[in-house]
């Protein structure tokens, strides 16, 4: 589980202060998915690597399954698998030897990151180009060899920026599917999205940030019910203000 409370984060520019996360706030149990939703730009990524430790929040606190990210930073690290929105992927390495190159950094033994490795082949689909050098991949490609990397350890929370962004169809569809499956294992998913079709059908809840806050938190039904929309999409515009950043 991934508790957030009050994280505020701010960046001094040559125009000025920018507050780019303010008061967010949120809880994301275990065996569900949680969504992170709003246009871009309203703070959704800033959020993320606060969450996985890339950056300090300048107030406010994240723990990992009871673990401080403040204090113990190395305890969170280990319990998170991050698919982060640079997905660089080392170009002159298989994608084989990417994903055992992340276990070897978490200190696996050479036959569990092989198993683990036969696991996220299957899983995502990847037999066809696991051994290939990585150069020339596809947009899908190189984010099935990320998300593999990150997963390879088996970390009980799962963070995924965009996930789906750039994919075709059927790769987002099998991308989906497999968010479904950690969910089944009992892992806290969290994922960011500015596309609503793609929450509605994964989170069983939803937290909807626009200009830094968070500005709705809760089931879709709940989300709906506080607007007073039964359209999901209608809920989400009136929630933010605006229609500028929705994705039909």
């Amino acid at each position: 589980m991934i508790t957030v409370n009050d994280l505020h984060k701010q960046f001094k520019t040559k125009t000025g202060t920018v507050h780019a996360v303010q008061g967010v706030g949120f809880t994301a149990p275990d065996g569900q998915i949680t969504g992170l939703l709003g246009p871009n730009g309203a703070g959704k990524t800033t959020t993320l690597r606060m969450l996985y430790t890339l950056m300090q929040p300048d107030t406010g606190s994240i723990t990992v399954d009871g673990f401080s990210a403040a204090a113990d930073s190395a305890a969170v690290r280990t319990r998170l698998g991050v698919l982060p929105d640079a997905r660089g992927v080392y170009k002159r390495l298989t994608a084989r030897e990417n994903i055992a190159y992340f276990g070897q950094l978490h200190g696996m033994s050479e036959a569990l990151i092989a198993e683990r490795t036969e696991r996220l082949v299957a899983a995502l689909g990847m037999a066809e180009f696991i051994d290939r050098q990585c150069e020339g991949f596809s947009q899908g490609q190189r984010t099935k060899t990320a998300i593999a990397r990150a997963l390879v350890h088996d970390p009980k929370n799962v963070i995924l920026d965009e996930p789906t962004n750039g994919l075709d169809v059927m790769t987002t569809r099998a991308l989906r599917e497999f968010l479904l499956q950690l969910k089944a294992e009992g892992r806290c998913v969290i994922f960011s999205s500015h596309i609503m079709q793609e929450v509605a059908a994964l989170c069983d809840r939803i937290v909807v940030i626009a200009h830094g806050k968070v500005m709705a938190n809760g089931t879709p039904d709940e989300i709906r019910a506080q607007t007073g929309e039964t359209n999901l999409e209608e809920a989400f515009v009136k929630v933010i203000g605006s229609e500028e950043g929705l994705h039909a």
